[in-house]
């Protein structure tokens, strides 16, 4: 490893501002069961499926359809 570095033509990384945050989001069960089975039908992992579907809406504006019982 060397003492200095020399950072003088480094460029900003480009993916920083599409970084993902965590946060903790509770779901039901059957909503976590039904992306699991999606993911293994598809191979994509069940998490990724939950944010593109959620991207998807967003960009979309779609909004929920709530029926109050």
């Amino acid at each position: 490893m060397r003492d200095e570095y020399d950072f003088s033509q480094s460029v900003p990384n480009p993916y920083t501002q599409s970084l993902k945050k965590q946060i903790t989001i509770r779901l039901e069960e059957d909503v976590i069961n039904y992306f699991k089975t999606l993911a293994s039908e598809t191979g994509i992992p069940y998490q990724t499926l939950i944010n593109l579907y959620l991207q998807d809406c967003a960009k979309s504006q779609r909004k929920p359809s709530l029926e109050w019982v």
